[in-house]
């Protein structure tokens, strides 16, 4: 094993920012992290890359913060994905176990898996994940490792993710233009669970809400394996623009505003509580009451978890979430976030910030970084997964281009 196989990265391409985690892999033991790099994102809306440049800069940005800590360079990376071309369904395949003692192999969980995964899905989409719910030997249903028992029939439960070919190759084009091989690309949802859901809230029911800058990705979980996943295109960006345009500020500092002073529920602040507002122009900032801001943050606040709300109604699995919501994600922040949630729901409410990772595990302790670490934890615990090609761009470049940066400084 070379040095740079001991280290695994995590880059989490989002719509407000792009944070890279790389993390030394340990045998016993979670990954520990050593370099942790942050960048405001550029060119993506709602989690779509829309200017391929802005990206690329915003990736290699964050990605080289990383590396100087790390002390290390990143070569290969899991990458995260989101967007509201995501699409999700349940499905089932069946075969016959194959074998003269009826006994189940390996080789029948992979058949069974491909027979569910064939189902007609649009010409631009692609499969991304293939994830078994459960497995049904004869007629017991409820198996989670059918390995080894035995019968003559063997069935799969699946959840199955597909994304736009097009989107998903842009992003993997990006990365790969910034000197990193995609090693694997990840749902959000499925990369956020790992870090911030616990085995008791997967078996009891529970639904994930991951509220980002340009997206809201919910994911439900039931009897311990995931059984719905969905991607709205609303998000924490929303929230500053609504301030800007409420408060006739600049976006810049609606978003400083809203990060100090924003709060979603308007009883949770004081009558007497004044803030300054910076205004356009060049004039002298005003000063207002707080609660002003709270009546343009409350009601966006109010529209996201509806439209969460009518999702989970839409899915069917409404009455199977009595765990409650676990809300990460940098929107989650927000004063006031899981309150107005709790009462809308009438459900147990958390803000979760990712766990079970070690080394500089305290500086990351924040839903803002949840989907990166879990992109680490997702790839330590699949790491056969196969690696995406290079979209034409190999690490080569990415080296010729750091030579001629030396040489430039030195000349």
């Amino acid at each position: 094993m070379t040095k740079n196989d001991r280290y695994m990265v995590g880059l989490d391409i989002g719509t407000s920012n792009v944070n890279c985690i790389v993390a030394e892999t340990r045998d016993p033991g979670p990954p520990a992290i050593v370099g942790i790099g942050s960048a405001p994102s550029r060119g993506l809306r709602k989690g779509v890359v829309v200017n391929l440049e802005a990206c690329v800069e915003a990736i290699k940005r964050a990605v080289e913060e990383a590396e100087l800590m790390a002390g290390v360079e990143a070569e290969r990376a899991y990458v995260g994905i989101a967007g509201g071309h995501i699409r999700s369904v349940n499905g089932r395949g069946v075969v016959a176990i194959a074998g003269r003692d009826r006994t189940v192999t390996r080789e029948d969980v992979t058949r069974v898996l491909d027979a569910a995964k064939a189902i007609s899905i649009p010409q631009d989409q692609e499969i991304l994940h293939v994830v078994p719910q459960e497995f049904v030997v004869d007629d017991q249903d409820g198996i989670h490792h059918p390995v080894g028992m035995s019968g003559s029939r063997l069935e799969a439960l699946v959840h199955i993710v597909t994304g736009s070919i097009s989107s998903v190759q842009t992003l993997v084009n990006c990365v790969n233009r910034a000197g990193i091989e995609v090693v694997d690309t990840i749902l959000e949802q499925f990369a956020s669970a790992e870090a911030v859901l616990t085995a008791d809230e997967r078996e009891m029911g529970v639904a994930l809400i991951d509220i980002g800058g340009g997206t809201t990705d919910i994911a439900l979980f039931e009897r311990g394996s995931i059984v719905h996943t969905s991607v709205l295109p609303t998000g924490g960006d929303h929230f500053t623009s609504d301030i800007a345009i409420g408060l006739r500020t600049p976006i810049p500092e609606a978003e400083k505003i809203k990060k100090k002073y924003g709060c979603a529920l308007a009883s949770m602040i004081g009558e007497d509580e004044m803030i300054e507002v910076p205004t356009m122009g060049g004039r002298k900032p005003r000063v207002l009451s707080r609660q002003v801001l709270c009546e343009i943050v409350q009601p966006r606040a109010e529209e996201i978890f509806g439209l969460v709300q009518d999702e989970i109604k839409r899915s069917g699995y409404d009455k199977s979430i009595a765990a409650g919501l676990v809300l990460t994600g940098g929107g989650s922040i927000l004063e006031g976030i899981p309150e107005i949630a709790e009462q809308l729901f009438d459900l147990p409410v958390r803000r979760a910030s990712p766990a079970g990772i070690g080394g500089l595990a305290d500086v990351v302790a924040s839903p803002q970084y949840a989907t990166a670490i879990g992109l680490l934890l997702y790839g330590a615990k699949h790491r056969t997964v196969k690696r995406r090609p290079p979209a034409h761009e190999t690490l080569i470049p990415r080296l010729a281009g750091r030579v001629r940066e030396m040489i430039g400084q030195i000349f």
